[in-house]
């Protein structure tokens, strides 16, 4: 029996190799993005989180090691707070929550977020060089690497 194709308007098949964030699927409300290693994400790049004041966002860790960073405080990161992701889990970062992530080079997050996040709803917080060695060392710590 031959294979027979799928109709688009019934099916659509996304994939992507490329590296850092790569949205996916579109919908109405919300979107569907890979986050693949790419050299901004090793430990010593980290120089800001960031934060959705609009909606929560949920990551899926399928391959690779990942560190997601939290930040406590309200207009600026007071304490951070690391947890490993384990593959699988569902993560879901709530609206309004100081973060950013390390990455392994091999890498990949499922993320769904609001279609409409972007910089205009999510600001930024520069870390302090404290701060940002502070990364550095629990992503040496949590992944053995940096």
């Amino acid at each position: 029996m031959m294979p027979v194709s799928i109709p688009s308007h019934l099916l659509e098949i996304h994939q992507t190799h490329l590296p850092g964030f790569q949205p996916l699927v579109d919908s109405s409300t919300w979107r569907v993005a890979l986050l693949s290693y790419a050299p901004d994400l090793a430990a010593d790049q980290i120089t800001e989180f960031q934060r959705h004041n609009e909606s929560d966002e949920l990551f899926v860790l399928l391959a690779g090691e990942c560190v997601l960073f939290l930040g406590e405080g309200e207009d600026s990161v007071t304490r951070i707070l690391a947890q490993k992701l384990e593959p699988f889990k569902f993560y879901n970062v709530k609206r309004r929550a100081w973060h950013s992530h390390v990455l392994s080079p091999d890498a990949r997050i499922l993320i769904v977020e609001n279609r409409d996040t972007s910089r205009a709803n999510s600001p930024r917080f520069n870390l302090t060089f404290e701060q940002r060695a502070e990364v550095v060392e629990r992503s040496r710590q949590m992944l053995g690497t940096v």
